[in-house]
């Protein structure tokens, strides 16, 4: 197995001009063309991953060329929340270039409702949690201590989770939140909590993979305010790490989280309804053992390695067979 960048340095020299703006994407994307050339002939997979928008354009179309160019087998493992607005404004270009993978495989149902509902068929393989690197603990009461780990992007809507805490501290005058991410609304959400005269309220930043669990182990209830969304893989981290979650129901979200059995769902992202789902969850220490029995349990069955693998490994067979 072999793992190809998107956005590779360039060698020597040329490395210098990935440094100028506008200059550093074509340079950029000549060295990932080049190392597609050169790497794909090798192999007997080319499994793609991919977003939406014009990063759809600029990663994962070249690879599915080169694949499609050397008669490799092409999986295109397409995984945002924002399918379906992206199918239906760039479609009439989008649409023929999906059809370069042999298969298009989502990481849930919602997403393989989308594509057929743009003609595309779709098979569903979750994304699933390391639960051996997430530490889970059992929390007998659930203590005023929130995270929110989304990047800070409109469509993840932080800005309802600060609405939602100021009703939170307000009654609860210890409870705290940790914000973890980074995006484009991070000044505008750091004003935001200074307004609304917030207290404890903690932006990480930028946070490396291998810190989050140790954030997921330090909260006591988990909050997602996405106003679009596909299946959020922190809602099944905190999951595995035993975390209560309240979460909005957009998108692919109630696939992964029942109402009252798994989490507690706020319809439209609603911040006083979310800080009431919070409140609940302080006050009935037996809702969230209940909660965080269940979410733990699904993903052990539905979204762990154990779970999810096997399914990966039969379809790289199937089609690295077909294409000998």
């Amino acid at each position: 197995m072999e793992y190809l960048a998107i956005n590779p340095s360039a060698p020597g020299p040329l490395r210098r001009l990935q440094r100028i703006k506008h200059i550093r994407t074509l340079i950029t994307s000549l060295v990932y063309w080049v190392t597609l050339m050169r790497r794909v002939p090798e192999l007997d997979v080319v499994h793609v991953f991919s977003p939406s928008y014009w990063a759809f354009l600029l990663g994962p179309v070249p690879a599915m060329l080169a694949g499609r160019f050397f008669g490799k087998a092409v999986i295109l493992n397409y995984h945002s929340g924002e399918a379906r607005d992206h199918l239906q404004r760039f479609g009439w270009h989008v649409l023929p270039l999906l059809r370069l993978a042999d298969r298009i495989v989502v990481p849930s149902e919602y997403l393989v409702e989308v594509f057929a509902e743009f003609g595309l068929h779709a098979e569903a393989i979750h994304n699933f949690v390391d639960v051996e690197q997430v530490p889970f603990r059992r929390r007998n009461a659930v203590r005023p201590a929130l995270l929110s780990n989304r990047n800070l992007e409109a469509h993840y809507n932080v800005g309802a989770v600060l609405e939602a805490f100021q009703r939170v501290q307000a009654a609860v005058p210890s409870a705290t939140l940790v914000v973890a991410g980074d995006g484009a609304e991070r000044d505008t959400l750091r004003e935001r909590a200074v307004t609304l005269g917030l207290r404890s309220v903690s932006f990480t930043g930028p946070v490396p993979p291998g810190d989050m669990p140790a954030l997921y182990d330090a909260a006591d209830i988990f909050v997602n305010a996405s106003l679009i969304d596909n299946m959020p893989l922190s809602i099944l981290e905190a999951y595995a790490a035993g975390l209560p979650v309240v979460t909005s129901d957009a998108g692919g979200i109630p696939k992964i989280a029942s109402h009252e059995q798994t989490a507690l769902l706020v319809p439209d992202a609603d911040p006083q309804a979310m800080a009431a789902a919070i409140q609940r969850l302080l006050t009935d220490p037996c809702l969230g053992q209940r909660l965080t029995a269940a979410g733990r349990e699904l993903v052990m069955s539905t979204f762990s390695w154990g779970a999810v693998g096997p399914a990966w490994i039969r379809l790289y067979l199937r089609l690295a067979g077909s294409h000998r």
